[in-house]
């Protein structure tokens, strides 16, 4: 293992929003060490265990797990690795590896409204953040042109230049919804870091379907792609070395790091600036390890606040079989979205939304479902084909509103280096749950516009996790209620930033990639500002 303990600035966690901050520091001149708790795997390697898994629902099958940097796993069976404390449990799925959780995502790059920054002002309800819409705008384009974003021009988040990708063509299925649903539902292209032509070394998509969990031809951008990037502006990275303590000086700034390998060696890097882009989950964890007798509830937490206001989209869901083939399963598995509930006044009663239309093939769920009613031989074959092409599945993003009691602490359960895994206290509120009301109301509208049959929606009560982690390390400008401030610098110690989804007060109604990313980029800037005026 190459032992560099050093550098101008130490970046700690190789996924999307690390590495992309890590590429700008490096071509504007700064030595940039990056550290990396998981492995290093390529690609090929990925897609081969994507063939040869048993589970191809699984988004998690293809990435190898290590009790050295263990994530959540909840497929055959629960890995237990989160200890779930609340009245609903908060099954993150999150990826130690290098580039990160976004490999298994389908590459949804939206920007959030304008609304969506200041919601406590013009709602009353949830929070707004320090900055605005307009202060983020050219970061967002930054974003959108080096990960190759296109999508409608209709979501509702005003730009200042065009996208710099056209959306990949719509496919039969999308086509054919959209007419069905006009005009009292407007189906809007997703906006994605998905080549509709070759772009930056890499093909077009041709509509393999199976974007989640890894795209086979690299058509579509992720974490992977920008760690590549970071090395290649100068980025030195370091896998397998899993930060355990942040050490700091008298007046509160960040001196050293120390990590393990895994061989469980202890190593120490100093550096002028820390950035932490370990997740909202994982960063958390890191910070409240590193208690200290100055610090004894741990780093960036004196207003406690560490951890808390932790969101997700909570979202349920519905299938049917609409009267016509519409064959899903061509073309890119999320394609479009309705997004027509996202703003409005009524957010000051109930959770906007905004709803995601599948395009997965149905194949695997439709010969489950009838084998499971015993159907077999030439009906079984036939039903297949039937039912399949009618098949329709769709699913929701809600916002959650912040809510401190929603948290991450430690447990008191260790991994195999003797580290404490993470601990979630998790619930829904009215606010949620008004907003699920509203959903089912579109969904059964959706459904009979379609001419559906066999609609079954998802349970009552119960909600899945959309993967949008936000909010637990919080920006603002009131120490007494947000961990960093407006760059993502913590409060309590002048050279140590946070990037990744954490620090985003609210999770609106999209995706929150892009978002982060941003957000990264924008501090990148500051910490290059810092270091011309020191």
């Amino acid at each position: 293992m190459n032992t560099i303990n050093s550098a101008d600035i130490c970046v700690i966690g190789g996924g999307i929003c690390g590495a992309l901050l890590a590429r700008k520091l490096a071509l504007a001149g700064s030595s940039v060490l990056m550290l990396e708790s998981g492995p290093r795997v390529g690609r090929g390697e990925l897609v081969e265990r994507y063939r040869h898994s048993a589970f191809k629902s699984d988004f998690m099958a293809p990435y190898p797990f290590s009790e050295m940097s263990p994530h959540p796993v909840f497929t055959p069976e629960a890995n237990k690795y989160i200890e779930q404390v609340g009245p609903h449990a908060f099954q993150a799925q999150y990826i130690r590896m290098l580039g990160g959780t976004s490999w298994h995502w389908a590459a949804q790059m939206w920007r959030y409204l304008p609304s969506d920054f200041k919601t406590q002002s013009l709602y009353g309800v949830g929070k707004d953040w320090p900055i605005s819409y307009e202060e983020l705008e050219p970061y967002y384009y930054e974003a959108e042109v080096i990960s190759g974003v296109g999508g409608s021009l209709e979501t509702g988040s005003p730009r200042s230049q065009p996208f710099p990708m056209e959306p990949v063509p719509a496919s039969y299925f999308q086509q054919r919804v959209t007419e069905r649903l006009a005009p009292d539902f407007k189906v809007l292209d997703d906006c994605t870091a998905r080549n509709s032509r070759s772009f930056d070394g890499r093909p077009a998509c041709c509509g393999n379907n199976n974007c989640m969990p890894v795209c086979p031809i690299d058509a579509q951008y992720h974490g992977g792609i920008a760690a590549t990037s970071a090395e290649k502006a100068g980025v030195h990275t370091i896998t397998e070395a899993v930060v355990y303590k942040l050490e700091h000086d008298d007046q509160g700034a960040i001196t050293a790091v120390n990590y393990y390998d895994w061989n469980k060696t202890s190593h120490r890097v100093t550096a002028k600036t820390f950035v932490i882009a370990a997740n909202a989950i994982e960063s958390v964890k890191l910070l409240l390890m590193s208690a200290s007798p100055k610090f004894p509830n741990g780093l960036a937490n004196r207003s406690d606040q560490m951890g808390r206001n932790l969101c997700d989209h909570p979202a349920i869901g519905v299938t049917f079989d609409v009267d016509e083939p519409i064959w899903p399963g061509r073309g890119p598995v999320s394609p479009c979205s309705i997004g027509q509930f996202r703003d409005g006044d009524f957010r000051r009663e109930h959770a906007p939304f905004r709803i995601d239309i599948s395009n997965s093939s149905q194949v695997a769920s439709v010969t489950k479902e009838l084998i499971g009613a015993g159907y077999y031989g030439v009906k079984l074959e036939g039903s297949i084909r039937d039912r399949a092409s009618r098949r329709m599945s769709i699913k929701n993003a809600l916002e959650q509103l912040p809510d401190p009691d929603n948290r991450v602490t430690l447990s008191d359960k260790k991994d195999a280096l003797g580290l404490p895994t993470p601990r979630i206290y998790w619930d829904i509120d009215d606010y949620v749950k008004k907003g699920t009301v509203e959903t089912r109301k579109r969904y059964d509208e959706i459904a009979k516009q379609l001419g559906a049959t066999n609609i079954k929606h998802s349970k009552e009560g119960a909600f899945s996790n959309r993967q949008h982690i936000t909010g637990t390390l919080s920006m603002g400008k009131d120490e007494k209620n947000s961990v960093t401030d407006p760059f993502g610098r913590a409060h309590d110690h002048p050279n140590l930033y946070m990037v990744g989804t954490g620090v985003m007060p609210t999770v609106g109604t999209c995706n929150v990639t892009l978002t982060a990313v941003a957000l990264a980029l924008r501090t990148a800037d500051k910490i290059l500002s810092e270091a011309r005026h020191a």
